[in-house]
């Protein structure tokens, strides 16, 4: 619930065929309260039982799926990628894989101190593409992906932990990335060698797919680009590129795109048209990209104390 919008995120858990069994009543508690309800990143198929159910589609973008046995670094198209790889891997870093249950829980503290460390500002990001508690004993089929050098980084420093990644379960035998974090002082490319690890060791945990990051707006950004793109798209694009400065759309679609995924477009659902304002403005809220309005910090403090 984030200021009287009742938010859901990516399709139902469960049987497909199960789904209106959680859509109904969702649904029926939204209107009970006067909520608006709203999903973000749905899947066709789910949008599609979502629409029976009343509500509206609008397409934001699309899910970079891998499928492992297909991916490859050889050809041209992967020689920027490649040279990373190889440059990371000669640098000394070593990757190690496994489930959070096998991790003992000295060490699953440390990892959720560095990656808290590492965090990129205060405000946790992620909401429809990401779990959002790392740690949590109840995950522990999660998968863990611990980047080391033992020749210590650039600036001389020991080595150790670099970089974590983490993975939630998807379906029986893939992955959905949750959770980036690296050390900025260590060697540049360190998460796309950290992906490419797990795409060529996957099958040490029986892993076929690969879920990574949500790109809102992809198409706009390819199809904008191409010869011959309209006067209207090509504005679009560059209306995006323009709030990609502090928002990162375009770099996440780039991010994604190097390893030549399988691209799944992704919804958002609505009831009414005259809600998308408020939906928007709640989904931003809760990806961590917009703040509530408030009062400023140094005020909010000096309130608490006087109530002391």
């Amino acid at each position: 619930m984030v200021g009287g919008v009742s938010l859901a995120s990516g399709d139902p858990i469960g049987d497909p065929e199960a789904w209106p069994g959680a859509i109904e009543p969702w649904l029926a508690e939204a209107r009970e309260h006067g909520w608006i309800p709203a999903v973000m990143g749905a899947s066709e198929e789910a949008g599609t039982v979502y629409a029976r159910h009343g509500m509206d589609a609008l397409e934001l973008g699309d899910e970079a799926i891998v499928e492992t046995a297909d991916f490859t670094l050889d050809g041209r198209a992967m020689r920027g990628v490649r040279q990373a790889y190889n440059r990371v891997k000669r640098a000394g870093y070593e990757v190690t894989i496994r489930r959070h249950a096998d991790i003992p829980e000295a060490e699953m503290a440390e990892l959720v101190r560095r990656a808290d460390d590492w965090r990129d500002g205060e405000t946790e990001r992620g909401f429809s593409m990401a779990l959002g508690r790392l740690g949590d004993p109840a995950d522990g089929q999660c998968v863990m992906l611990e980047c080391r050098n033992a020749a210590g980084n650039a600036a001389g420093a020991p080595g150790g932990l670099r970089a974590v990644l983490s993975f939630v379960p998807w379906g029986p035998h893939g992955l959905s990335l949750d959770l980036m974090r690296r050390d900025r002082e260590a060697e540049n490319g360190l998460m796309e060698f950290m992906v490419i690890q797990l795409l060529q060791r996957s099958g040490e945990i029986g892993i076929t797919q690969v879920s990574l990051n949500f790109a809102m707006f992809r198409s706009v950004f390819e199809r904008g680009s191409r010869l011959g793109a309209g006067p209207v798209l090509r504005l679009w694009r560059a209306l995006l590129s323009f709030f990609s400065r502090w928002w990162q759309i375009e770099s996440l679609y780039r991010a994604n795109a190097k390893y030549r995924p399988i691209w799944e477009p992704r919804f958002m659902l609505f009831e009414k048209s005259a809600d998308l304002a408020r939906i928007s403005i709640a989904a931003g809220r809760a990806e961590g990209f917009l703040e509530a309005p408030g009062l400023p910090k140094w005020l909010h403090r000096a309130r608490l104390g006087a109530h002391r």
